[in-house]
């Protein structure tokens, strides 16, 4: 493994993650809103740093290998996530607490989606647009990791779709191929965004806030700039075009790139965890607008409008608001609010556990059951008429069985800073599937919750982010072993 690597890479990259600081810098002056001095400072050290990095170790030029890919990814999300947290510290902007600013800049950047801040729409307009940018950056870099990076690095049954991604090679080092995977992926991020900027305008949004809120809705992250989120505008139009990006954004970025190589759809109802996705949004919609509609909560319409749109944007972990499900009859809140953690389709932007290890973990359990019945059958595992490797389903095991033992840990120091368990519970599962709302005292910000509670919390959006085997990968001798 080559440390020099790893730093020239994370100086490169805080070179061009500094240039992101420009678009407010000069929202900022055109609109004359005060902070523009908070852009340049961050400017400054960003591109200071990582010039100074890129200079010690730009000699450096030995190829890039599996232990330099997971060194490289966990330092891409702190470095860019410390540095992002600049504009939200610095006292000539709002001033925010350091564990305070690193809880927003790490939920913009994981695309989870909560906040800290309860006053947004009292922000200057090119902060709003810094935390919505944030956001869509983190959503790219996201679709990378997911569709080139981790099936190379194995993480987790991340694997399973090596073959079918349209970029990274089958071999055991990182090649200049993920260069063309990541311009072909991101081109198709920006198209949707378009698309869905343009969608909002056209619904009554004002241009900036149809901009914005692409941003976060491609991005599957949530954040908004309003208090009341998507519910402000009081819409129906404005939430049906929230709900079908939702759902486009919330399925595998390798059949959107499919779709636009060989200009038709019809290979997304072939696939099956995008049917097991549409058939999960589908049924739990279905279900909330019926419990609502018995409840007397609304009329039909209404409920249905309700559920929908609550039911899609927590399922795929994107966190809009129109209504506080917390308060919905029965078992409504903790139905919505566990569709989280199945989450969205892999190599999505969306998070959660993942709608294809779901999948085959339930396929598994059908084939122990099977096997009770006919002990000498042999039944293989199969996804999209493929047999699945039994390595993989260990990947996908292995995952769900540390996911578990990891949230444990985390609930029970939620509860030890002095949380409910119901909010803790939800802070931590709303955390670590990069959903952002929660329920208890976390319904709608985490302003209120303790220092150590926000770093922990933070913890929980990388793990999440990074498939977690990513990040504790790094923390085995065997990693650091020559």
């Amino acid at each position: 493994m080559h440390l020099q690597i790893a730093f020239r890479i994370v100086g490169n990259l805080l070179m061009m993650f500094s240039v992101t600081m420009l678009p407010p810098l000069l929202l900022s002056i055109l609109l004359d809103d005060g902070v523009s001095q908070v852009f340049l400072t961050a400017f400054a050290c960003t591109f200071g740093i990582g010039l100074m990095l890129w200079l010690l170790f730009r000699h450096n030029r030995s190829e890039m290998r599996i232990k330099d890919g997971f060194l490289v990814t966990v330092m891409f999300y702190l470095a860019l996530g410390s540095f992002g947290a600049i504009p939200f510290i610095d006292p000539g902007g709002i001033g925010l607490s350091l564990s305070d600013a690193i809880f927003e800049s790490f939920s913009g950047l994981t695309t989870t989606g909560a906040t800290v801040i309860t006053r947004i729409e009292d922000l200057p307009a090119s902060l709003l647009f810094y935390r919505q940018q944030l956001q869509w950056l983190g959503g790219m870099g996201i679709i990378v990791l997911a569709v080139a990076i981790l099936p190379m690095l194995g993480i987790g049954g991340m694997q399973l779709y090596r073959a079918e991604t349209p970029g990274p090679v089958k071999d055991n080092k990182l090649t200049p191929r993920i260069h063309q995977t990541a311009l072909a992926l991101w081109s198709i991020y920006v198209g949707l965004t378009a698309a869905c900027a343009l969608a909002y305008w056209a619904a009554g949004m004002s241009l900036f806030d149809a901009i914005c809120h692409s941003f976060s809705t491609v991005a599957i992250g949530g954040f908004s700039t309003h208090d009341q989120s998507i519910g402000f505008f009081n819409s129906p139009a404005i939430e049906s075009v929230a709900i079908l990006f939702m759902i486009i954004s919330g399925m595998n970025f390798s059949l959107h790139f499919i779709a636009f190589k060989n200009r038709s759809v019809l290979h997304y109802f072939a696939d099956d965890e995008v049917r097991f996705y549409l058939l999960m949004l589908f049924s739990a919609t279905v279900i909330t607008t019926l419990i609502l509609a018995l409840n007397n909560s609304a009329g039909g319409l209404a409920s249905l409008r309700m559920a929908a749109f609550s039911v899609v944007s927590i399922f795929t972990t994107t966190g809009y608001t129109t209504a506080d499900f917390s308060q919905w009859p029965g078992m409504l809140p903790y139905l919505i609010f566990f569709g989280a953690f199945t989450g969205a389709c892999a190599g999505s932007t969306g998070g959660g556990i993942k709608v294809m290890r779901a999948m085959l973990i339930l396929k598994q359990g059908l084939r122990e059951i099977r096997r009770l019945i006919h002990p000498n059958a042999i039944f293989p595992i199969k996804l999209n008429r493929r047999p699945v490797s039994n390595n993989v389903l260990e990947s996908v095991w292995g995952f769900f069985a540390i996911y578990i033992i990891l949230f444990l840990f985390m609930h029970l120091s939620m509860i030890a800073f002095g949380m409910d368990f119901l909010s803790a519970f939800s802070a931590v599962g709303a955390c670590i599937n990069n959903l952002g709302p929660g329920l208890g005292e976390v319904t709608r910000h985490y302003a209120d919750i303790s220092d150590p509670a926000k770093l922990v919390l933070s913890l929980a959006m990388i793990l999440g982010r990074l498939e977690i085997f990513t990040l504790l990968v790094l923390f085995t001798f065997m990693f650091w072993r020559k």
